[in-house]
């Protein structure tokens, strides 16, 4: 076995998106290689309707698939192909936008008026960014939950885990999606397989990563796999953890315990054309998408 080490800790930065949507936003819209097949990752978490309502109004994608999961709040969204829905507490949506979907995304606060929810834009590789657009929407209640003896608690959404499979399927970048809760104190080890780039977010408690470097503030130091690693400060909410390569990593909870999501996924490996939210390999086909919405045919008709 071998340790991936942390490569880069931040926290997630505020941002305003859509019609005037504060969130926080962990990645996007920089080097696409640091996290391929990743694109972006947003943390939408409000207690103020003012600052979340006017959502996300029609806007275009193609060429990437967006995975929005809710926390609390719903989420109303309709697309140009006529599909509309509404996403609640622990709901997922995966959308293939492939050749092209105008889609819009309203956020809805729960009782309390909170609103709570993550987005992840995952890239779609050249043979597939023209494919039919997808959806798959998940139920709360059709996700896998696995509960290990040391009461932690692991939410598969996408991949196998602990002999569990998530219920979303054929994602090109063969995508490991966990929404994993460690009580306080108790120290964990994930597989995660070599090929794969990883990251992990907390958004609850605090969170100590294993490092096979020893950096200038050392927590603690622990056997891991017959290895003597360092663990790095505690990290707490809306912080990101970049993984290098390896097949392993080791998370210590901190004295309330640590909730974060885990994802990895292959790299695509391809030249990257971006502009918004549309993600093409060359700057051709990225002029041809533009083209495409100025003049109404963005929206390829299903065969």
């Amino acid at each position: 076995m071998s340790l991936r080490p942390t490569i880069e800790t931040r926290k997630a930065m505020p941002h305003i998106e859509g019609a005037g949507v504060k969130l926080h936003r962990a990645f996007g819209f920089q080097d696409p290689s640091e996290l391929d097949p990743f694109l972006l990752f947003d943390d939408f978490r409000n207690d103020h309707p003012e600052d979340y309502l006017r959502g996300f109004p029609w806007h275009p994608h193609r060429g990437i698939e967006t995975i929005t999961y809710v926390l609390s709040g719903t989420v109303e969204h309709g697309d140009s192909l006529g599909n509309t829905g509404t996403l609640g507490a622990g709901d997922v949506q995966w959308m293939t936008a492939g050749s092209g979907i105008m889609h819009q995304e309203m956020p809805q606060g729960n009782a309390a008026g909170q609103m709570h929810g993550f987005q992840l834009w995952g890239n779609l590789p050249a043979s597939q960014k023209m494919t039919a657009p997808r959806y798959q929407d998940v139920a709360s209640g059709e996700i896998p939950e696995v509960i290990d003896d040391d009461g932690t608690r692991v939410k598969v959404i996408v991949g196998s885990f602990w002999g569990k499979t998530g219920p979303v399927d054929g994602i090109a970048a063969d995508p490991q999606y966990l929404d994993i809760q460690i009580p306080a104190g108790v120290r964990k080890t994930f597989r995660i397989d070599t090929y794969r780039r990883a990251f992990a977010y907390i958004f609850e408690g605090q969170a100590a990563f294993a490092d096979a470097s020893a950096p200038s503030g050392v927590l603690l130091e622990k056997e891991v796999a017959g290895e003597e690693v360092n663990i790095r400060d505690l990290s707490g909410d809306r912080t990101l953890v970049r993984f290098g390569t390896g097949d392993e990593i080791t998370v210590q909870a901190g004295p309330e315990g640590v909730r974060f999501l885990l994802i990895s996924g292959a790299p695509i490996a391809e030249p990257v054309a971006w502009h918004g939210p549309i993600v093409m390999n060359t700057q051709a086909e990225l002029q041809q998408a533009m083209r495409d919405l100025r003049n109404g045919t963005f929206i390829r008709p299903a065969h």
